[in-house]
Formats: C-alpha cells, sequence, structure tokens
C-alpha cells in the first residue's frame, strides 16, 4: 500500500489535481505531515529541537504542526562572519542544522569563494539556491536531487494549467531580464525550454552575465561592511563603479533584447521575465514603433517573482499584455517562494491561486504562533505550508505573507483549496519590520549549534 505522502504526490501529473475539497483531503494530509515528522524528526537537528520544546511526538491534528513550521528567517540565520571572513567549514556545519541528510566535511582551504563552495557541494548531492535577499541577506535553502527532479515536473505542468499553453515545442523563447543562477531556477529553466521551445529556434537571452550567488553574497557583506563603519573607501569604489558599469550593460541590453522581440515578433513567443525588466522591454518596443497589433496572437508570458519593490505604474501588467499581444488565456501567474518546491498557478476566470493536494496551507496570526480556524471559507492571516514534495529541507514554512486563503470552490469550477489575488508582505505593512514569535529563539539555536 502506497503512503500518504505518495497518494498525494503522484496527483503532480492528473488532470484534476486542484479539483479535490479540502475535506477530501483532510484525512489523507494529516497522515502524510505525521508520516514526514516520523521520517525527520530525529534527521533534522532543529525539527528534533522543536518537537522536544512543543512535546510533540505525533502529528494529531493541523494544530500540532504549528510549532513544527520553521519561519522563512532560519534560511538566513547563517552568522554573516562566516560570509565576510569565508568560513566555509563554519557554514557547512550551519547548513547541517536544517538538513535531513549528513553533509560531510568538504575540503575548503583552496576555495576561491561561494561559488566554489555551492559548486562542492552540489558534486556531493546538496543543492544551495539562494533567494534574491532583497530586504536583506540571502536566504540559503538546500535542496537534493529528488527536489531537482520533482522541479522539472512540476515547473512545466503548473505553467501548462495557469496559461493553457501545451508543451508543444513550437515556441521561441525570449527570456528579458537577469534572474539569479541558482540551481532551483537554472532547473525550472532547463525544462521550460525542453517543454515549449521549438528545437529549431535558438532561446534569447539578455547578453549580461549572470547572477552568481557569489555576486549575491558580495553585496551582502559589503551591506554589512558599510552598516558597521568597516568598508575601505577602495572597496565603496569598487562598487560604485561596477554599479554604474552594470547598470549600463544592462540598458543596453535592454535595447538589445528589445529589438529581438521586434526581430522575432511574427513567430509565436514565450516571453520570460520578471515585472520591471519586462515592463521596461515593453516601453523601448513601443518608443521604436511597435505594439500588439504586429505581434503574433498566440504569445505567451511567463512571469518570475514578484515587483521586487519596482516603482511601476498601476497598469503595468496591461501595458506589458498590449504590448506583446498576450491573451487573456495566456496570462500566467504563480505564487510561489523559494522555501517551496512547488507552485500554486492563477487560474482566468476565479484569478485565485490554486494550492494542489502536497502543499498544506495554514492561516496562522500575525505573530505566526496559532492556527486560526478555518474548516470552510475565507479566512486572512499569515500564511504558512507545508510541501509534501520537499526531500533536501523540512517543508514546513512559516512565510512573511499575508494571504487569503478561501476553502470555497472557485469560479473555475475547482474545488480545491486557493489564494485570493491580494497577497501582501507583512514587511511592507509595517514598515520593513516583521517580527514571527518563534523566530528568535529558533535563530539562536540553530546560530548555537554552528
Amino acid at each position: 500500500m502506497s503512503s500518504a505522502i505518495e497518494t498525494l504526490t503522484r496527483l503532480v501529473d492528473a488532470e484534476d489535481r486542484f479539483d479535490h475539497s479540502p475535506a477530501e483531503l483532510r484525512e489523507t494530509q494529516l497522515a502524510a505531515l505525521n508520516e514526514r515528522f516520523q521520517e525527520r524528526r530525529e534527521r533534522i537537528r532543529l525539527l528534533a529541537h522543536r518537537a522536544r520544546e512543543a512535546g510533540t511526538t505525533e502529528i494529531r491534528s493541523r494544530e500540532d504542526m504549528v510549532a513544527l513550521l520553521f519561519p522563512h528567517s532560519v534560511y538566513k540565520s547563517y552568522p554573516e562572519s562566516f560570509l565576510i571572513e569565508e568560513k566555509w567549514d563554519r557554514l557547512g556545519k550551519w547548513l547541517g542544522t536544517v538538513s535531513p541528510y549528513p553533509i560531510s566535511p568538504i575540503e575548503t582551504s583552496d576555495i576561491t569563494d561561494i561559488d566554489d563552495w555551492i559548486g562542492r557541494l552540489q558534486a556531493r548531492g546538496h543543492y544551495v539556491s539562494c533567494s534574491s535577499g532583497t530586504t536583506g541577506k540571502s536566504a540559503m535553502l538546500l535542496a537534493s536531487e529528488q527536489d531537482m527532479t520533482w522541479s522539472r515536473v512540476d515547473t512545466v505542468n503548473v505553467f501548462s494549467w495557469g496559461s493553457g499553453v501545451k508543451p508543444a515545442r513550437d515556441r521561441r523563447m525570449v527570456g528579458v531580464g537577469a534572474t539569479a543562477a541558482v540551481p532551483k531556477n537554472m532547473v525550472i529553466a532547463e525544462a521550460q525550454q525542453a517543454a515549449f521551445s521549438d528545437p529549431a529556434r535558438e532561446r534569447f537571452s539578455l547578453p549580461i552575465p549572470p547572477i552568481t550567488v557569489g555576486s549575491l553574497t558580495k553585496m551582502v557583506v559589503l551591506r554589512k561592511k558599510i552598516a558597521d563603519g568597516t568598508a575601505l573607501p577602495g572597496e565603496l569604489a569598487d562598487f560604485e563603479r561596477t554599479s554604474r558599469e552594470r547598470q549600463e550593460a544592462l540598458d543596453k541590453a535592454m535595447i538589445t533584447g528589445a529589438e529581438a522581440l521586434i526581430r522575432y515578433r511574427d513567430e509565436k513567443l514565450y516571453i520570460a521575465g520578471m515585472w520591471n525588466s519586462l515592463y521596461q522591454a515593453a516601453r523601448i518596443v513601443r518608443d521604436m514603433g511597435y505594439s500588439a497589433k504586429d505581434f503574433h496572437p498566440d504569445n505567451c508570458l511567463y512571469v518570475g517573482g514578484g515587483l521586487k519593490r519596482a516603482q511601476l505604474p498601476p497598469d503595468y501588467q496591461e501595458f506589458v499584455h498590449e504590448t506583446f499581444n498576450i491573451p487573456a488565456s495566456r496570462d500566467f501567474q504563480n505564487y510561489s517562494m523559494q522555501e517551496l518546491n512547488s507552485g500554486m498557478p492563477k487560474c482566468q476566470k476565479g484569478n485565485r491561486y490554486h494550492v494542489p493536494p502536497w502543499i498544506v496551507p495554514f492561516i496562522l496570526d500575525e505573530a505566526g504562533e496559532t492556527l486560526l480556524p478555518h474548516e470552510s471559507g475565507e479566512v486572512e492571516g499569515r500564511a504558512g505550508f507545508f510541501d509534501l514534495s520537499l526531500d533536501g529541507r523540512w517543508g514546513g514554512i512559516i512565510t512573511g505573507d499575508k494571504i487569503s486563503l478561501d476553502l470555497s470552490p472557485c469560479a473555475c469550477g475547482q474545488k480545491g483549496p486557493s489564494v485570493r489575488n491580494n497577497i501582501t508582505r507583512y514587511a511592507d505593512l509595517k514598515g520593513g519590520d516583521d517580527k514571527i514569535g518563534c523566530a528568535g529563539t529558533v535563530d539562536a539555536y540553530v546560530r548555537g549549534l554552528s
């Protein structure tokens, strides 16, 4: 007999995966949560610590899981000195506190930078991805080979369901903007390419260097040095020069990208990027005298990430759609985050993000400590999730997002739970000060072990 986790995760290829009501899923999800807890509670040191503190030995209700959800800040709890002073062995020990798999020591004496360190970990089956760190230092998230395999399947299914685009390999891929060159992003890009790109048509990407983990963490280190007054004049000058050169290169690349979009305008396009870069490209295309009437009528759009605090006009989405002739049925939107391994695509009719059966949603109070009652209807609060597809780290996370979860059937006809399109960040609501109740003690424990 298959396990509860397998019962849920094997729905990844099912056409009706979003059509299972919360009542139908409840018993199986609870069994799956307990199954995962029993598997991992002695293998992840932080989880074992949290379980002992809560006195939890079994998951009998969803309330039992709340104390075992990790605050998203836990993946940023490494001391910044490990990066600044390049203590790769200590950083590896820190990762071990949140990993279900032993991370054996690696030779670090000849490591040149964090990208080198990550490469050596990857050679041993430990994939480290980093968030963009727009509000502070980057989160470092471990994944396994099994997680990479899952992402290859889930990303194609999610995009196809949300956009209506079948993986027919009949489009030219055009990438507008730059994303972090971390394992998960690269796997997603490769899977999308294999499923939707015409092999005879070369993918276009902006002619700019990739954003590596090293370049992201270098910014973290410099911000720390500036904050504590230890940044040297030469470092500041180098930062200013590099920033200026990168901006100039990006400005030129965006013009090249707009020219490529115009050049391929008669072809069926798959355009990918974040809203800020997509809007900038659309503006340039408009300035060059082109708009929707000049583009293929069956183009599609893959938007990755949110605004990242970019300041855009209220109609930025409509402007992009109307520039590149994106039909309403091809407007793909997805709610996810680096901390999860799966996506929640937005439907066209209900304008809601649909939660798959293997992601268990929790709506918590603002402090992230108490589960709000939600057996039916809609409830608003801090989002927590447990992603049962995750293998390389604990699947339970308390996010920084305020969401509205609806357990009623959606207007699109799907009976599964869905998230309204009004997601906000508590940090933005509170001027950057977002406090999760358990974060301080959890971060202190992890730091103590590393």
